[in-house]
Formats: C-alpha cells, sequence, structure tokens
C-alpha cells in the first residue's frame, strides 16, 4: 500500500535528522493517511479512501466528497478517486 493521498497526491517528503552535534541523517517525513468512507449525496453510496488528515478537513470544509471531486485536479487525484469523480459527475447529468 503506497504512502500517498487519494485526494491531494501528498506523498512522503524527505529531510534531515539533525543531532545535537550538528550530525546530519536523512529521514522522511510521512503524510498523515487514514482509512476513511465517504459519503456521496449524488450517488447515495459511500466510498472507502485513503486520505490524509488534511485532506478530510478539506472535504468536511468544501461541503462534502462531490464538492471537493468537482473542484479537485485530476492530476493530484488517484486512479480510484478519477473513477468516482466520473461516476458522480455522470450520476449529476442524468438526474
Amino acid at each position: 500500500m503506497s504512502r500517498v493521498c487519494e485526494l491531494t497526491g501528498k506523498g512522503p517528503m524527505t529531510g534531515n535528522n539533525v543531532s545535537h552535534a550538528n550530525n546530519r541523517t536523512r529521514r522522511r517525513f510521512l503524510p498523515n493517511l487514514n482509512d476513511v468512507t465517504l459519503q456521496s449525496e449524488a450517488l447515495g453510496r459511500s466510498y472507502s479512501l485513503r486520505i490524509s488528515a488534511a485532506a478530510l478537513r478539506s472535504v468536511d470544509h468544501r461541503g462534502g466528497l462531490d464538492a471537493f471531486l468537482a473542484k479537485a485536479k485530476d492530476a493530484e487525484l488517484s486512479d480510484r478517486a478519477l473513477k468516482i469523480k466520473r461516476e458522480i459527475a455522470k450520476g449529476a447529468a442524468t438526474a
């Protein structure tokens, strides 16, 4: 399982551990990923996604999964999230 947010594309970053003696060793900063289930109002079903805590706050701020995906850039979304976005757009067009 990759350590990448499915909605924002946020992944691991690299940096240094710096000791008191100023010795530097490489380290990784991992995103705070959580397994969540988000509800789509347009389709009336839920989706299980692995997203960062910051992305979860953004989804709540924008008013739900449908609104977040409508505004999100396709380049940042995972393949699963892109599929959900297309399903929501298709469902909104038919309704």
